[in-house]
């Protein structure tokens, strides 16, 4: 699908935007106001200390606070006391701790502007912590339009182009090859390893497989990850093709820096889905538009899936693929991820024995 001049550059400008972020410099958001705004994480303590700075929030994170908001809306969060800086990070992010006693006071929670709503969009693109700091002054690196964070993750998908492939030969499918495609405005790269030649097959086995740089590269014991991503090609090799679609939304979309938070809080007694939510992210931020843009770049309309999570069978059939049939995918099971499987199974959906999960399990509630 050709994007036209405005997705062009939307998208260019939200590539830039992002850095900016990270860089700890504001972006201007324009639609019906305007408003500059930087990420918490990153943003300098002098921008913070600013008494006209506010602060937004996901409405994921502030109900982890105890405020009665709507989960799916953001929030512009009032703060009048002193140590601001100091604030707007604990609030933040919930590995920060405010020091008693408090000297602060919430003046006001109120819902988000489309501007507001879309810094914290925009800090999610970023892979930062879901936290914008805001204020109506102040100069932004960057300008962008706040409408054009709403189709920013479409228009990416939806641009994606092979630009190279190559034999690849692997220890678990020799008969391998990867396609690298990069979206047009040249952020990250997904992959696609395609085993024997699915194209030729009526409907071939496939996995889409989110990357887990802890699990498949070192073996984390945390998931079962690695163990999947193996037994998928494994299971490739032996029906002579498949397509494995490697996409580089890591913790459910979150990004690693942030799974790696969410473990720290997983340590202290939350599931996988409390920790990220207590970040304030959404449960799962994954979309699989992107893997149906590959499949069709690949010439591959109809795949029998190898998962256990059927949300990955409704957004392949919404994005125009056909799923012939769901093929159960279970592997790498033990007792450092059971209790992590069973979240995933009572939480999320995902059709795992949970029998088999609690007896490996035991009287133990995580083993972290």
């Amino acid at each position: 699908m050709a994007l036209g001049r405005d997705a062009m550059e939307g998208m260019f400008a939200i590539a830039l935007a992002e850095r900016a972020l990270r860089c700890g410099v504001g972006v201007e958001l324009r639609g019906g106001q305007r408003v500059c705004a930087w990420a918490v994480e990153t943003a300098p303590a002098e921008v913070l200390e600013r008494p006209a700075t506010d602060l937004v929030l996901s409405g994921w994170r502030l109900l982890t606070l105890g405020f009665p908001v709507e989960a799916e809306r953001s929030y512009r969060v009032l703060l009048a006391g002193r140590r601001r800086a100091e604030i707007l990070a604990a609030f933040a992010d919930p590995l920060q701790e405010i020091r008693a006693p408090l000297p602060f006071v919430v003046q006001d929670v109120r819902l988000a502007s489309a501007e507001e709503e879309a810094a914290v969009e925009l800090c999610k693109l970023a892979r930062l912590l879901p936290a914008a700091a805001v204020a109506p002054e102040g100069e932004g690196a960057v300008v962008l339009a706040a409408d054009a964070l709403a189709r920013y993750r479409m228009w990416s998908a939806q641009s994606l182009r092979p630009v190279v492939e190559a034999e690849v030969p692997l220890a678990r499918a020799e008969r391998a090859r990867f396609v690298a495609f990069r979206p047009a405005d040249g952020g990250i790269e997904q992959y696609a390893v395609v085993i024997g030649t699915p194209e030729h097959d009526t409907a071939p086995l496939c996995r889409l497989h989110s990357e887990c740089f802890t699990g498949d590269i070192f073996g984390s014991l945390r998931c079962d990850c690695g163990p999947q991503l193996e037994a998928a090609l494994a299971r490739m090799r032996e029906e002579g093709c498949g397509v494995l679609l490697y996409l580089r939304q890591e913790g459910r979309g979150i990004g690693l820096v942030n799974k790696l938070r969410a473990y720290r809080l997983q340590g202290g007694g939350l599931d996988t889905v409390d920790a990220n939510i207590h970040l304030g992210f959404e449960p799962d931020e994954r979309d699989f538009l992107a893997a149906a843009t590959m499949l069709r770049q690949l010439r591959i309309p109809r795949v029998r899936l190898l998962t256990n999570n059927p949300d990955k069978v409704e957004s392949l059939a919404r994005h125009g693929i056909a799923v012939a049939a769901r093929v159960a995918h279970r592997a790498g099971r033990g007792p450092h991820n059971a209790f992590y499987l069973e979240t995933k199974a009572h939480r999320s959906g995902h059709l795992l024995d949970l029998a088999r999960l609690r007896a490996i399990l035991g009287d133990r509630r995580s083993p972290f």
